[in-house]
């Protein structure tokens, strides 16, 4: 595994318009409007969250793990690599997590010589078998390696050589459809708010977690190309700190007006008016509109519908599970009691023996959900079943 290592560029965005003069005011709004937008575009561009090298030999993926303080990029081309890079959260978000899936089984059997269709099958299988099991809750991760096993099911009667063709096309394929969709949940999005709305997030769903744009933070990077400047109050997300590290890390680095507040606080900027509108990614969205997403989501649905404020689930239909029938059967991934009791700390903050329950996700149910907004259009939960039947 080689290391890549660079420092993080500040993300602050100045007005081109206070250098230019004379201008009339409407001439100057989009002098800034376009320089922010191309400012953004670039900071937000410049953070690779997973691609392959230009050899195609690796999968290259930001390790996550070390924001805020670092960029430091990790080649991976042996399995146990991208299991553990998925597993430890060095990779993470369901949309992210199933491209390195794709481009990581790819670059394994990529590497694998033989001229025998069988074989090639069966060490695909293996490796399939193997990467699947690192985060069962997100449903991004088993169906992009189901297309995968698709690609070769279809083309197995050809030489080896050209099913590994096969298998890049459609690695490069999911990372570009993620591409698009999060675009278009962005603007979809985008229709459910107003101009100075106060946001609140939870965990990280933005550029960081997908390939591009993010999913609950798609629309907020589009209302700032068009001056929306909207407040937005990101969660710390205990017990891995996503919201802290990555959400206020990437929102400050393009610009937008971001603050950080404790778990726990989420109630009290609700209860001062502050907030308008949550926005929330999802790893796994069951037929009847029940939605897995980070531990704590369920928790700020109670809370929006206790104060009137419409609580919205962003992502693409990749995160749909067509044979979950309801919440009751998304598997919830529990995770090591360490990152509770051990990780921030210098010393264990917690008494010798304490038991810890450390689930990684939680279910929101359908009825607290005001809206779910996909890459084809925004639904109601009880609205999920028209998508199949298109």
């Amino acid at each position: 595994m080689n290391l890549m290592v660079r420092k993080p560029s500040a993300g602050t965005c100045r007005r081109l318009s206070y250098f230019i003069y004379p201008m009339t005011p409407h001439l100057r709004i989009k002098s800034y409007l376009y320089f922010k937008y191309n400012k953004m575009k670039h900071l937000l561009s410049d953070l690779k969250t997973v691609c392959l090298d230009e050899q195609k030999q690796s999968v290259v993926i930001l390790d996550q793990t070390r924001l805020p303080l670092e960029e430091i990029y990790l080649k991976l081309s042996e399995p146990e690599e991208i299991y553990d890079a998925i597993k430890k959260l060095k990779v993470r978000g369901a949309p992210a997590i199933g491209i390195t899936a794709a481009y990581g089984i790819y670059v394994c059997c990529n590497k694998f010589q033989t001229e025998s269709g069988s074989e090639f099958y069966n060490h695909f299988l293996k490796i399939m078998d193997y990467l699947s099991g690192a985060r069962p809750t997100a449903v991004n991760l088993s169906a992009a390696l189901n297309r995968m096993k698709q690609i070769l099911l279809q083309n197995q009667n050809l030489p080896v050589r050209e099913q590994k063709e096969k298998l890049l096309c459609e690695a490069v394929t999911i990372r570009d459809e993620d591409a698009t969709a999060c675009r278009k949940i962005g603007e979809y999005g985008l229709q459910l708010l107003s101009p100075g709305t106060g946001i609140l997030t939870h965990c990280n769903a933005g550029h960081l977690a997908v390939s591009e744009y993010g999913t609950a933070l798609a629309p907020v990077y589009l209302g700032e190309e068009k001056g929306y400047r909207f407040q937005v109050y990101a969660d710390e997300t205990r017990p891995l700190l996503q919201g802290a590290r990555l959400t206020a890390y990437e929102l400050q680095r393009a610009g937008v007006n971001v603050t950080l507040i404790c778990d726990n606080m989420a109630s009290a900027v609700m209860q001062k008016g502050w907030i308008q509108a949550v926005l929330v990614g999802c790893d796994r969205i069951a037929v009847n509109g029940d939605a897995a997403n980070k531990i704590g989501t369920s928790g700020l649905a109670i809370l929006a519908k206790h104060y009137g404020i419409p609580f919205y689930v962003l992502g693409p239909t990749s995160s749909i599970d067509a044979e979950c029938p309801d919440g009751e059967h998304i598997t919830i991934e529990e995770r090591a009691a360490e990152e509770v009791t051990d990780l921030w700390y210098k010393h264990r903050m917690v008494p010798n023996k304490c038991k810890v329950f450390n689930p990684a996700f939680d279910v929101t149910p359908h009825y607290l959900i005001s809206a779910i907004v996909t890459e084809k259009g925004i639904f109601r939960p009880s609205e999920l079943k028209k998508l199949f039947n298109s």
